[in-house]
């Protein structure tokens, strides 16, 4: 699917993506695009990484002011997440869970329109890096009360109607997998926080993209959660 400049539309109920070929303030022409204009993701043989910086954290409750350029395709990614309790490098699957220092939920933010290949050659940690795009529950619950961590319910709403609901039993990559590949030839940070990917039900697929005044939640049933508004300043 080639475009200059991605755009998406109504038409009737439904939405559609097309390559905007003119504006001129009042009327747009549009040339219509067959087909998904993001890559299709398959599961990989190695966990991928996507690194947020410091400044993407956000308070659980914080109302979340959203860029001008991250509007047009904001989308929720309820997470797991984890935070490790001390310095990790080369640590075996086995052990992975001994550097956990507990659990909480998170909401891993994303600019949608930031990854679609064209516009940042898959650049996907520009499109949740953000300010604010990663607000995480307002407790850590210690690993020690949390025998499993596959063993979690998950629940996300946005506006109180349920869009993600899963075990973490689902995840691809699992908590020590994840925390042991991390950790592979690189130091793994006191207090480094891990979002562990997102099941089924983000807005995209159904192109139900969050807007100004939206409330998104998330909860690890037992654990914690995040309620945050979307608000455009």
């Amino acid at each position: 699917m080639a475009f200059k400049r991605l755009v998406r539309f109504a038409v009737g109920d439904s939405i559609s993506f097309g390559d905007l070929l003119s504006d001129n303030g009042s009327t747009y022409k549009v040339r219509p695009l067959t087909g998904d204009p993001f890559t299709k993701l398959q599961p990989t043989e190695e966990v991928v990484q996507v690194d947020k910086p410091a400044d993407a954290l956000a308070g659980p409750f914080d109302t979340i002011d959203v860029h001008p350029d991250a509007r047009e395709m904001l989308d929720y990614e309820g997470e797991l997440t984890v935070v490790v309790g001390r310095d990790a490098k080369n640590v075996s699957e086995d052990e992975a869970l001994e550097y956990v220092l507990g659990y909480t939920a998170g909401n891993d933010l994303s600019a949608r329109n930031f990854q679609v290949p064209e516009a940042s050659g898959m650049q996907f940690g520009y499109s949740k890096s953000f300010d604010q795009f990663g607000p995480i529950g307002h407790t850590i619950v210690a690993a020690s009360e949390i025998p499993d961590p596959q063993d979690l319910r998950l629940v996300t709403r946005v506006n109180g109607q349920v869009k993600q609901q899963t075990s973490t039993n689902d995840m691809i990559w699992s908590v020590q997998q994840i925390v042991s590949h991390l950790s592979r030839g690189m130091t793994l940070r006191k207090g480094t926080v891990i979002m562990t990917g997102t099941p089924a039900g983000v807005g995209f697929f159904n192109k139900e993209f969050l807007k100004a005044g939206d409330v998104v939640e998330v909860e690890i049933e037992g654990v914690a959660s995040v309620k945050n508004e979307i608000r455009y300043p």
